[in-house]
């Protein structure tokens, strides 16, 4: 009895000498908030959402210590502001398309993606493994932020028109939402192209202040009602095949932020990153399906008009290298990653389809 009193006693000595040896994280590091506006309207949950995941992440890793708010646009900021706002250090940091700002320098619409680019995975590995972030830190840091990707829509739709589209001549004189230097290319084909908070394309379209719109895909578009105002769904989305979205933070706030918080933030984004791409992959299918019953007409767009398309981006991306040499030298970069990687997906998809029909054909 005496022994298992004295053993018990051990016990309870060592628990209460190991709980006190429990680091408390708050306590140990420092305590930071930021405010993080986003370009996207609450009610698209998977993109506004990236946001959240950063900020539920950062503050569990730091247990508490660094916590970040986001906020809806126009709460704060106005949605297409973030990044004036973000570089002035209005706020600390921010979700935002980059394309947004192209006319600051049209080698920010690269961080998100460029007419005709490559697939998510593809943008992906460019950014974080091929040197795309490197390439792209002189352009932020001439608008005074640090970028992050922290998100990604996969593939996106071609946009709602009101009229169908049968040939190049059918787009003249259409006001479209468009964003980035999609818009770029598509005026060279007589479309008159508008930019657009997300959140007010709906009443631009239903007005008639515009004749088309493009946002982001089936899951969103139907959740904003497009399909309501436009009848003619089409795809593919030349304008962003596999787009980025960024977490901007301040330069200066970045620099003074320890080295911990920043790898947290890091970590943060890149499950916000993939967790968006895969959220969008399990929603799209389905919205899909529901828009179609609903009545939308669902259309590609005539091979006439992409290969006018892409003609059309080909004399952009040299119009735009010759005025910004820093466009040139990132856009090569890019172009030529791009290139690699469709070969390679072409043999991957051929290996992946010989090895389902080797495996079938043996059942």
């Amino acid at each position: 009895m005496q022994r298992r009193r004295a053993l018990a006693g051990g016990i309870a000595g060592f628990a209460g000498t190991a709980t006190l040896a429990v680091p408390n994280l708050a306590s140990a590091q420092p305590r930071i908030r930021w405010r993080c506006p986003n370009s996207f309207p609450k009610t698209l949950d998977t993109l506004y959402g990236a946001a959240e995941i950063v900020a539920r992440r950062v503050r569990e890793m730091s247990d508490g210590a660094f916590e970040i708010t986001v906020s809806g646009p126009g709460e704060i900021v106005p949605a297409l502001q973030i990044m004036d706002a973000v570089g002035q250090g209005s706020v600390e940091c921010g979700l935002t398309a980059s394309l947004f700002y192209f006319g600051k320098d049209p080698s920010l619409a690269i961080s998100t993606t460029l007419p005709w680019g490559m697939p998510s995975r593809a943008m992906f590995a460019w950014l974080n493994y091929a040197g795309g972030r490197d390439q792209l830190r002189e352009v932020f840091r001439d608008q005074g932020v640090v970028a992050i990707p922290a998100a990604c829509t996969g593939a996106q739709m071609g946009g709602w028109l009101k009229k169908e589209i049968r040939t190049v001549d059918d787009l003249k004189g259409l006001k479209f939402r468009i964003a980035g230097l999609g818009g770029s290319v598509m005026a060279k084909l007589g479309v008159i192209p508008q930019q657009i908070a997300p959140s007010d394309i709906y009443p631009a379209l239903e007005r008639g202040v515009i004749d088309a719109a493009e946002y982001i895909g089936p899951y969103d578009d139907e959740k904003l009602g497009f399909g309501q105002v436009a009848k003619f769904y089409y795809y593919p989305g030349f304008q962003e095949i596999g787009p980025s979205t960024d977490f901007i933070v301040n330069q200066r706030v970045w620099e003074g932020l320890p080295k911990a918080y920043q790898s947290m933030l890091e970590t943060a984004c890149a499950e916000a990153w993939h967790a968006t791409t895969a959220k969008y992959d399990v929603v799209n299918p389905a919205a899909l399906r529901r828009l179609v019953a609903g009545g939308t007409q669902l259309r590609p767009y005539p091979r006439e008009v992409m290969a006018a398309l892409y003609k059309a981006a080909q004399e952009l991306y040299a119009e735009l290298g010759a005025q910004n040499a820093r466009f040139k030298r990132i856009h090569e970069h890019w172009d030529r990653f791009r290139l690699e990687q469709s070969q390679w997906f072409r043999v991957a998809e051929d290996s992946a389809a010989n090895f389902v029909a080797v495996t079938t054909s043996q059942r």
